[in-house]
């Protein structure tokens, strides 16, 4: 069974350069808490609040890799990551809401604009799952 993903919870980025991790941030707006932790949704997405940057990003489709690329004649040139993540989490528990939003749950995914597939490493606690 999911487990519910709260503040604190360990988040990847695919595209970052390894081990390309950062800290998932929940503000308590919502009022509902698992273990001590403000709780997710699934819009919990936005970036430099919710969502941190995760060192360094490596692909191509991002403008200012591409362009640090250039600039070294075509050797790839990771970047300082900075998170564009406009959507919410794909897909969302709708069993359980959270002020009228599907809540998050450690399985759930996050694209990125620059093609980055964010995902969750930990969810923040371990002991309340989600049905």
């Amino acid at each position: 069974m999911p487990i519910h993903v709260c503040n604190g919870a360990t988040l990847k980025c695919a595209l970052a350069v390894p081990p390309g991790i950062s800290t998932f941030v929940v503000l308590p707006v919502n009022r509902v808490t698992t273990s001590n932790q403000p709780a997710a949704n699934i819009n919990d997405h936005v970036p430099m609040v919710n969502i941190m940057p995760f060192g360094a990003c490596m692909t191509p489709s991002n403008p200012a890799v591409a362009a640090a690329t250039s600039a070294a004649l075509g050797v790839l040139t990771p970047v300082p990551c900075v998170p564009v993540t406009p959507a919410p989490w794909v897909t969302g528990t709708p069993t359980v809401l959270l002020g009228n939003i599907p809540a998050l749950d450690n399985t759930h995914t996050l694209m990125c604009t620059w093609g980055g597939v964010i995902s969750v490493l930990y969810p923040g606690q371990v002991t309340e799952m989600i049905p």
